[in-house]
């Protein structure tokens, strides 16, 4: 006897639970970092997101990137680009989970060399995270007049994109132009914040995409 396939609302439950899951990992992962490392170890922010490698939080930084990279794999948009830009995605992350970023100071040759397969992995990641947000996220059926709140859902999508470019861009100048760190920020670990307004930006673009935000009305 056959048993029947799930059925097609279940299936966009699913696919609504994976985009809300994927969401609230992107949201709380810099501040679970900052917050858990702060309680455990007495530790101020860190240089970066990706510094958290070398503390007690570890195993947390990398849990959620391969959590998020996980549901990346598995999700399965409208169409192939859909899924061969998750896809994409996924493999950045793993990348950056997988190789660390160079210690601030007394890395190793070996430690270099995977610090940039770390930063080349961050960049292929957040430029598909940009792309999910600015092109694949605010596609709409054009036999289907899209509603209000889809128009909105839209300009958020647009919003959390542009973040994500623009941090990733000002992390790039930072790394590119000496001085320009004590020109420009108040604060001593710029890169840290930026990074967190990107990942923030990429959970938020999710979380509204999975309709915990501004939902369609019945």
């Amino acid at each position: 006897m056959n048993h029947p396939g799930p059925s097609q609302d279940s299936l966009l439950f699913s696919y609504m639970f994976l985009r809300k899951l994927v969401g609230l990992l992107g949201v709380a992962l810099p501040f679970v970092l900052a917050i858990g490392a702060g309680m455990l170890s007495g530790l101020e922010v860190q240089d970066s997101v990706s510094a958290y490698y070398y503390t007690v939080m570890r195993d947390v930084f990398v849990g959620i990137l391969f959590a998020i990279a996980v549901f990346m794999f598995a999700y399965q948009g409208y169409d192939r680009q859909d899924n061969m830009v998750g896809n994409v995605a996924c493999f950045g992350a793993i990348g950056v989970a997988l190789f660390p970023v160079a210690p601030a100071a007394g890395g190793t040759a070996m430690q270099e060399t995977l610090g940039t397969l770390h930063y080349l992995s961050a960049t292929v990641f957040f430029l598909m995270l940009a792309y999910f947000s600015l092109v694949l996220f605010r596609k709409t059926n054009p036999a289907v007049p899209p509603t209000r709140e889809k128009l909105k859902r839209n300009r958020i999508y647009f919003i959390c994109g542009v973040i994500i470019l623009a941090a990733i861009g000002m992390i790039a100048l930072l790394k590119l132009v000496p001085g320009l760190q004590t020109r420009m920020f108040l604060t001593d670990d710029p890169v840290f914040w930026l990074e967190a307004l990107a990942v923030v930006a990429f959970g938020f673009s999710w979380l509204v995409k999975g309709e915990a935000i501004l939902s369609d009305r019945p």
